[in-house]
């Protein structure tokens, strides 16, 4: 080798050493702490509305928040193991429920959802804004309930869709402009975590005559509800991935076993199974667990 190669050689072989150096003191500096853990093998927690907790599911918990072992966000940490896992999800929770306590005739029965959050939090799913649509704590059953009592004032027409006119809309603002600062916070308490939004299930079918005889509402009403989910859905999305959080679509997975088929998932007027009218059954629940699951690509 040439004295001029020999030189060359001994240059390439000190850059390399001191590069070595450098990615090994590097690598010395970032402990497994340190690091942002993958989506569910940290702390997760759990946020939102009955439809979140699975409210009526035995067993429940958390008092009046009928918080059930059986909810997907139990079902979504069985499957992922996390470090730890906090569910402060809560039947009745408006979007408000997320940064300021949850009352019931003036009681406390949940504290601020995102109290749960922590910087430590690496994956969080919520499902929130249907109870913002109605004036009690029924959420959407409060605007069924409204439209079987209309249904006798108007036999074939809508008079459910004539009283809430544009109210509805006035209401989805509100609530989207809530949830869009709410998830402001929490990526300020968790700026690591990966945040997951749950839509709402199939409650109605697309063709209300399906629910002829099942549901005590007329057919334009029915089709007016059906309209109503899916612009609460449709908001939460645009809300969500304005966020930069993940939707994960409920609806598709869970159409044909909507509260009017043969095969519920979600319950009708008159639960088969345990839990709230129009709610997620525990079969329901798991479709949505699923569903998370697949958008986490476990």
């Amino acid at each position: 080798m040439s004295a001029r190669n020999s030189g060359r050689a001994t240059k390439w072989s000190s850059a390399l050493t001191g590069a070595a150096l450098v990615v090994a003191a590097l690598t010395a500096t970032v402990s497994p702490a340190e690091a942002a853990s993958p989506a569910g093998t940290g702390k997760y927690v759990a946020l939102g509305d009955s439809y979140a907790a699975g409210a009526g599911i035995p067993a429940s918990s958390a008092g009046l928040c009928l918080r059930s072992d059986h909810d997907y966000g139990h079902l979504v940490a069985a499957a992922l193991a996390p470090s730890s896992y906090v569910d402060r999800s809560c039947a009745g929770a408006k979007v408000g429920a997320l940064t300021t306590p949850q009352k019931d005739v003036g009681i406390v029965v949940n504290d601020p959802q995102l109290d749960a959050v922590t910087p430590d939090t690496s994956l969080v799913t919520l499902t929130i804004g249907g109870d913002d649509l109605g004036t009690s704590d029924l959420g959407f059953g409060d605007l069924a309930v409204t439209c079987i009592a209309l249904s006798l004032t108007d036999p074939f027409g809508a008079p459910c869709r004539a009283f809430y006119g544009n109210t509805l809309n006035d209401r989805l603002d509100s609530a989207s402009a809530q949830l869009a600062e709410a998830l402001r916070k929490l990526r300020a308490k968790a700026p690591k975590a990966r945040v997951v939004i749950v839509g709402y299930p199939s409650v109605l079918p697309d063709d209300p005559k399906k629910c002829l005889g099942k549901m005590p509402v007329t057919t334009g009403d029915l089709a007016f509800l059906r309209s109503v989910l899916g612009r609460l859905n449709e908001k939460v999305t645009e809300t969500a991935t304005a966020a930069g959080a993940t939707y994960v679509d409920t609806l598709g997975p869970t159409k044909g076993h909507d509260s009017c088929s043969s095969d519920p998932w979600i319950e009708g007027l008159l639960p088969a199974s345990p839990t709230l009218p129009l709610h997620p059954n525990a079969t329901g629940e798991r479709v949505m667990a699923d569903a998370v699951l697949n958008a986490l690509g476990h």
